[in-house]
């Protein structure tokens, strides 16, 4: 394989939160990846030094410009996945406009928040763009690689270059990740699932993802990397195949639950209605409905026990291409009970007595996410959307 068992094993003490900064023609678009936003999970950060080795010793050339920013410096560290708070759930724009109001009160995640904001703005500010942001991470059950994507047009085309499973809506369920905070100012945001924690074919997906992102954003020409082949050939190995799906439920974890999932579960796996999937407080969890197990739960620090996934057909996936080319969504506004906020232009309030009528994926199909429930209304907000400016 690609890695070295010393490689597999190499550990870093991180200072500096930019791992790796190249810079081309200035004409070409801007890739910024971020790696360890969980301080367990770092076979991105391991990929991302042996692409920044290969990057000095083969001095390779790049048409647009790359940034490699590390995330939870703190917590990379000392080997947990956060300290205070979960630094990919507060990357809300309430949650910024406070942080940076109070200043100097900050917990740990809050201050490398503000430090990761400050670097984003500098980069969108002095570069051309487009922007390309890829967020690595990985997951506590064996796992094939599979993106997660909020379901924008832009995402799904450039998903389209990975040969791997897609999963979609997961934005609906977690609140604040970075990546729905950066695909809210229209720009391309995937997420990339590598493997599990401590797997060292993990790290061999993770560097693979970034030499074939780096490759189909047109930041590099193939042709600089001698062994790009070999990266392919990681995708092309796995046997999985370029699908969708979309989560249709979520154990969420109640404060102090007692839980434990069934040890053996992996993504992506089969499971009945009814089936035995874990325990909590002793009690036996049953899944409310068949399709695929997804994140099951096997650390200590998370908010979700498991989700549950069905896959989405092609003739639906191309029904919703079809209707927001065509600007459908705009008839959504004609439905007694469904309004435009008047402060935000992407965002619909529905009546709750209309939404049991028009359900949720009614307004996928037209590119809207559930976004809040507020003030007795539900608030969908639209997914494709004009590159803005950013706060």
């Amino acid at each position: 394989m690609i890695e070295t068992k010393k490689e597999q094993h190499t550990s870093y003490h991180h200072r500096k939160r930019i791992l790796g900064e190249f810079y081309g023609t200035n004409n070409g678009p801007t890739v910024i990846i971020f790696a360890g936003i969980h301080g367990n999970e770092k076979a991105g950060v391991h990929a991302s030094h042996q692409v920044i080795q290969k990057i000095k010793e083969r001095n390779i050339k790049f048409k647009g410009n790359l940034h490699i920013i590390l995330g939870n410096i703190n917590a990379l560290n000392k080997g947990i996945r956060f300290e205070k708070v979960d630094l990919n759930r507060i990357w809300q724009h309430d949650h910024i406009t406070d942080i940076e109001t109070r200043g100097g009160h900050l917990n740990t995640e809050e201050k490398e928040q503000i430090d990761i904001l400050t670097i984003i703005r500098n980069i969108l500010i002095h570069q051309p763009g487009p922007f390309y942001f890829l967020d690595l991470h990985t997951t506590s059950s064996p796992s094939v690689p599979f993106i997660t994507i909020s379901d924008s047009l832009n995402n799904r085309k450039f998903s389209s270059n990975f040969p791997i499973p897609v999963v979609l809506g997961i934005e609906e369920y977690l609140n604040g990740p970075l990546l729905t905070f950066i695909n809210e100012y229209g720009h391309i945001a995937l997420g990339f699932e590598g493997g599990s924690h401590n797997a060292p074919s993990s790290i061999v997906n993770c560097e693979a993802f970034i030499w074939k992102a780096l490759v189909h954003s047109k930041c590099m020409d193939a042709s600089e990397l001698n062994d790009y082949d070999q990266h392919k050939k990681v995708f092309s190995e796995l046997g999985c195949e370029y699908q969708f799906f979309a989560i249709k439920y979520r154990y969420e974890l109640k404060e102090q639950e007692q839980f434990a999932m069934r040890p053996g579960f992996e993504n992506f796996e089969p499971i009945e209605k009814n089936e035995f999937l874990a325990t909590s407080d002793g009690q036996e969890i049953l899944s409310p409905r068949g399709g695929r197990i997804f994140m099951p739960l096997y650390q200590e620090l998370g908010e979700d026990g498991f989700f549950v996934l069905t896959r989405i057909s092609k003739f639906w996936l191309g029904l919703s291409v079809m209707a927001r080319k065509m600007k459908f969504n705009h008839f959504l506004r004609l439905v007694p009970g469904v309004k435009k906020d008047p402060e935000n232009n992407y965002t619909l309030i529905v009546n709750p007595k209309v939404a049991r009528f028009m359900a949720r994926p009614i307004f996928h199909l037209f590119g809207y996410r559930q976004q809040i429930y507020k003030d007795d209304k539900l608030h969908f907000i639209k997914r494709d959307r004009k590159i803005t400016e950013f706060i």
